[in-house]
């Protein structure tokens, strides 16, 4: 598969072969949505926590007699159905995370990839370049170049792109990634994947 170079004003400079390993590769959407489910349960940090009936202070001392009272039998003022009682059934700490192998995930990145490749919405840029910082002028470029869409931009390295990060900080159409980070939810997020040359290299290194 050809897809076109272009330069940021968005204009054909050359033309590129997709890996087809890569970029044409079957789209297995059952894997792709273990992967995704995967990687949002492993962002779950499983702090929560409530305080059962022995973790609530007080109520050590049976509230009433047992017997002779015309009253239901209490053994504690903490127990479940009193107000400030412990709970039930409710949350506690735990692990969320999910094992999925390694050579699943990357058939799930090149199975994401090669949709987006189908829907036209993978754009090579020649040389990602901005004058400054400002987010006003990372919002023109992303519009010369892909429209209105939101836009994950791939990068190949962190060095000297300092001011392309921070002109994306403000901007919640545009999230700006190392190539080497690509991940099935991102993949998947945006409308466009924005990527260099060499970040189309770093991918196909990994992936192929």
């Amino acid at each position: 598969m050809k897809v076109n170079v272009v330069d940021m004003l968005g204009k054909k400079v050359k033309e590129v072969e997709l890996s087809p390993i890569i970029f044409e590769s079957p789209i297995n959407v059952d894997l792709m949505h273990q992967a995704y489910v995967r990687q949002m349960a492993n962002l779950r940090l499983g702090t929560h926590d409530t305080l059962s009936r022995g973790e609530v202070s007080g109520g050590g001392k049976k509230p009433w007699r047992q017997k002779g009272t015309g009253r239901a039998r209490q053994g504690s003022i903490r127990a479940p159905q009193w107000k400030g009682g412990g709970k039930v059934h409710t949350p506690h700490p735990r692990d969320y995370s999910q094992k999925m192998p390694l050579k699943m995930r990357r058939a799930a990145l090149r199975s994401a990839l090669s949709a987006r490749a189908n829907e036209s919405a993978i754009v090579i840029v020649d040389e990602f370049k901005l004058s400054d910082h400002k987010s006003r002028n990372m919002q023109q470029t992303m519009k010369g170049l892909i429209g209105d869409f939101s836009a994950l931009l791939l990068m190949p390295t962190k060095e000297g792109r300092d001011h392309i990060i921070l002109a994306s900080n403000n901007n919640p159409m545009v999230k700006v990634l190392l190539a080497n980070y690509l991940n099935i939810r991102d993949v998947l997020k945006y409308d466009r994947l924005v990527m260099e040359l060499p970040s189309l290299k770093l991918i196909e290194k990994i992936l192929g």
